[in-house]
């Protein structure tokens, strides 16, 4: 079993049991233990702060997934990468902490209508969007190490496991909402000290850089792609967050609640080609800086015919039994069930396409991402701004949806002219097929008495259908060695 498999294997495993943690506390943690309000706070601070901490690396995340194989060389402590990398957030802080404090009189009036406690903790944005940024790239060093599962661990399961106990002391009034805001942002703090030790004891890396090593390596074309893949990211970041940061203005905190809410449920359809996108990435870069296209196209190719499946199957589970799971979590939020339909639709399109963003992102064509990212975002706000004042949270996820299809779109057609790779084939067909022809079944099964015994019934019926579906229309057939009675048919 190569690397990619056993690496991506232990983080789809850890990804679920992460989501597993992170849904017993959106679905059932959150809702019946904070107010709608502070649900909603909890949110548009995330939000705001993790779109501003995409750019405070200023790309050196995307230069040390690229170009880090460069530097590798354990002997010489990677000629002091470990230092150089630390230096880009410093000034990325500075830059973004002058442009919040001179925009800070006109993003609290913004939002101080509809969102005030908001702006109430407008201030905590400073240290939060360092922490998060800081984070980014000190798993971006972890994982070109190929040290990705440890990382994954104190990401997906030991901060999800503090964020509930925190809020379960929270409710029960040990301290107040102020020191519950603080103490969310002391976990990710937490966090990025855990991941430094954890690199410290397995890299021991170097901060004095070896400038002369530095110089050889085209430190300026290695500086614009990563101020490039800076603006790539923010946009993509940003895609995943807008919705939110403008619904605090044209509605309640209690509304952007009920949004949050919804909106993490399909995040569970993404969570496979994260797991592998974090292994693959490095691989992708490596392939290209030896030139292996061949490697590129396979990696590229699978990923997108295991993905569409295995979302597909992800997507009608969530969406069949979403009013079920709301009535057996969180009653209140109901209202969002439409919410999750829409944004699953616009993430099962993402993650149907594969890894088109690694592709591209690690080519000498990577600066084309950044257009059109960058052009992708300017039109994720026009939506937003059409939609969400007529249909509001429903408005927003559309805008959402409609933006991931368009941005997939755009990437699948660029790199169809420019690499000469179509991974869609019949099998595609056949997949998306399935998941109609599932849902059609779903609707003509009756309702069974009891939220759990529904979702139990209704999900072992679909699943048996659609993989025995998948089985016989032989969209994988390259795994029927591993089924005992496949040869047998």
């Amino acid at each position: 079993m190569g690397v990619i498999q056993r690496q991506g294997i232990k983080n789809v495993l850890l990804n679920y049991a992460g989501l597993l943690i992170g849904y017993v506390n959106v679905l059932i943690i959150q809702p019946n233990y904070l107010t709608k309000q502070e649900v909603g706070l909890i949110r548009i601070l995330f939000s705001f702060s993790a779109l501003l901490a995409t750019f405070l690396p200023m790309g050196i995340n995307s230069v040390t997934t690229k170009f880090f194989p460069q530097f590798r060389n354990p002997s010489t402590k990677h000629y002091g990468y470990f230092g150089l990398m630390l230096i880009f957030p410093l000034f990325g802080f500075l830059i973004l902490a002058g442009l919040l404090l001179v925009f800070k009189s006109l993003i609290i009036s913004y939002y101080i209508e509809k969102s005030r406690l908001f702006t109430d903790y407008f201030n905590c944005i400073f240290i939060y969007m360092l922490i998060l940024g800081l984070l980014s790239i000190f798993h971006a060093y972890a994982f070109s190490l190929l040290k990705t599962t440890v990382p994954s661990f104190i990401n997906e399961i030991v901060i999800r496991v503090c964020l509930i106990g925190l809020t379960i002391a929270y409710y029960f009034k040990l301290f107040s909402l102020n020191y519950f805001i603080y103490l969310t942002i002391a976990i990710y703090a937490m966090q990025v000290l855990l991941v430094i030790l954890y690199i410290l004891y397995e890299d021991k890396p170097g901060l004095k850089v070896d400038l002369k090593y530095l110089q050889g390596q085209n430190p300026k074309g290695m500086m614009r792609y990563g101020l490039m893949l800076s603006f790539a990211a923010l946009t993509f970041v940003g895609l995943k967050n807008i919705d939110a940061i403008m619904l605090a203005h044209y509605v309640s905190l209690e509304t952007v609640g009920v949004f949050a809410i919804a909106a993490m449920v399909p995040t569970l359809i993404e969570a496979p080609l994260g797991a592998l996108d974090k292994i693959a990435a490095p691989k992708i870069s490596q392939a290209y800086a030896i030139g292996n296209m061949k490697e590129i196209k396979d990696i590229y190719y699978k990923s997108t015919r295991y993905l569409f499946l295995l979302g597909g199957w992800l997507f009608l589970g969530i969406n069949i039994n979403i009013h079920a799971l709301f009535q057996l979590t969180a009653k209140n939020y109901a209202s969002g069930a439409t919410v999750v339909f829409i944004i699953s639709i616009g993430t099962l399109v993402n993650i149907a396409t594969g890894l088109n963003d690694s592709v591209i992102s690690y080519s000498k064509k990577y600066i084309y991402l950044t257009y059109l990212v960058m052009l992708l975002f300017v039109l994720a706000i026009i939506n937003n701004l059409l939609f969400i004042p007529i249909w509001g949270m429903e408005g927003a996820a559309f805008a959402t949806c409609l933006s991931s299809f368009i941005y997939n779109a755009l990437k699948y057609f660029y790199i169809r002219k420019t690499f000469k790779m179509q991974p869609f084939d019949k099998n595609t067909f056949f997949t998306l097929i399935l998941i109609l022809g599932c849902f059609g079944i779903n609707y003509l099964l009756p309702y069974f008495n009891g939220a759990i015994f529904d979702i139990l019934i209704r999900s072992s019926i679909i699943t048996v259908v659609y993989f025995a579906g998948t089985y016989f229309l032989k969209i994988v057939p390259e795994f029927h060695s591993y089924i005992p009675f496949a040869k047998k048919v």
